[in-house]
């Protein structure tokens, strides 16, 4: 385990993929011990062979093809008649973006990418700052860690064998009040530094109404996708399977924006993004055979009791270590190797998995957004030009803001599964 973990760290360090950086470690470990490498690599094809896991490609593809349709300038359009009256017009109008879209492209690396194309241009000629700009079209994708169908929602469940559609609906309420908390921290930095509103007078009742009607068929995606689940019209991978029928419908025959040229393009698109993520999980799963054979789950397990007795210490002792990896390593890596590491330490601990799930991607999540190999970061700062220095000042209230709201989530757990309670009942 000694060699696993000095191994992991150097090419880590070295700028290796994290990918390759967690399969080579895997593969060392195994060739230390002698274990024949065929059993590896069937851990690693076996992997692949989960049924919810299904919904990951699916949901990629839906978020890639909802993108193509229009859906997107519609959504921009009725953020700005809601927000576009208050301080910090634009910026208001990418964090509630982020909340309609997280329902849609569920990653938040992608959701950030996609607003700071949009979005980051024209914020930057109304007079906001660089920094500004960067950090909140980043931390925006935040959101979209809890809102569903979030991706690491799902790996989450399936790793951790934990109700998929329970996760759904537990991630709603955060998500909304996430998008709360954003929203005040930019009204009081646009106070501050006198960003204008994008628009004058607030939106009339009609006029929302119509911004609503129009945006009818993205609104209802996540409604759809939740009650279909939870009424057991269809599983979470079927869910994924309809959420790309219901966006190839959308798209040719009602706003009628898909073009075949799109389609191929969006399927290009997909396939990289899905190479990406199944090279991660099944060297993860390799990963995770390695530790679970050197039984570092355990041993972690006794250090980390013998450091408290107190279940919200172990709780904050955990979301440090969580936070800090996220800092170094992509999200969907760290779904795959730590769940099964730290699930079962909460679980004993008498934390809903359900709870723990929902304060733990969004943690993991910001991992990516902050220093020193943020992946959301370094995306959004690539597309607006930024300095990592200058954005990383300028994220510091939000991230406080976050921070704030995860305390709260930890002591009051009843916001996270009132609903999951309400629609399933208690667990």
């Amino acid at each position: 385990m000694i060699i696993l973990g000095i191994l992991f760290v150097v090419l880590l360090l070295l700028g290796v993929p994290v990918a390759f950086t967690v399969g080579i470690s895997a593969a060392s470990f195994f060739v230390t011990k002698g274990i024949p490498m065929e059993i590896v690599v069937q851990k690693m094809v076996s992997s692949t062979q989960s049924f919810s896991l299904l919904a990951v490609p699916f949901f990629v593809l839906a978020g890639n093809l909802m993108n193509e349709t229009g859906i997107t300038s519609r959504l921009i359009k009725f953020c700005n008649l809601a927000t576009g009256h208050m301080r910090g017009g634009l910026a208001q109008v990418s964090v509630l973006l982020s909340c309609l879209m997280g329902g849609i492209s569920g990653s938040a690396t992608a959701d950030a990418a996609m607003e700071s194309r949009i979005l980051g241009p024209d914020m930057e000629k109304k007079g906001y700052s660089k920094g500004f700009t960067a950090a909140i079209l980043a931390m925006g994708g935040l959101i979209t860690a809890t809102i569903p169908p979030s991706l690491g929602l799902i790996l989450y469940g399936v790793t951790g064998e934990v109700s998929i559609g329970r996760l759904f609906l537990a991630g709603i309420v955060p998500g909304i009040l996430m998008t709360i908390v954003l929203m005040f921290a930019v009204s009081r930095i646009s106070k501050k530094r006198d960003y204008a509103p994008e628009r004058e007078k607030i939106a009339t009742l009609p006029e929302l109404l119509k911004g609503l009607i129009d945006n009818i068929w993205a609104l209802m995606f996540p409604v759809i996708l939740i009650v279909g689940i939870r009424f057991g019209v269809f599983t979470p991978s079927e869910a994924g399977a309809f959420a790309v029928v219901y966006a190839l419908f959308v798209g040719m025959f009602v706003y009628r924006e898909l073009t075949v040229k799109k389609l191929i393009e969006c399927l290009a698109t997909t396939a990289v993004d899905l190479s990406v993520i199944m090279f991660i999980i099944i060297c993860s799963n390799a990963f995770g055979y390695a530790i679970v054979t050197g039984q570092l789950p355990q041993s972690l397990a006794s250090f980390i009791v013998k450091l408290s007795e107190n279940k919200y210490v172990i709780l904050t002792i955990v979301m440090l270590f969580v936070f800090v990896v996220g800092m170094f390593m992509e999200a969907t890596a760290n779904v795959l190797l730590l769940t099964p590491i730290f699930l079962p330490i909460i679980v004993s601990y008498g934390f809903d998995p359900v709870h723990f799930g929902i304060i733990y991607m969004i943690l993991i999540t910001m991992g990516g957004m902050t220093p020193p190999i943020g992946v959301t970061m370094y995306t959004t700062c690539s597309v607006l030009d930024c300095p990592v220095e200058t954005y990383t000042k300028e994220s510091i209230p939000f991230i406080a803001g976050i921070i704030i709201l995860l305390i709260l989530l930890a002591v009051f757990p009843d916001l996270c599964l009132f609903l999951p309670n309400l629609v399933y009942g208690a667990a």
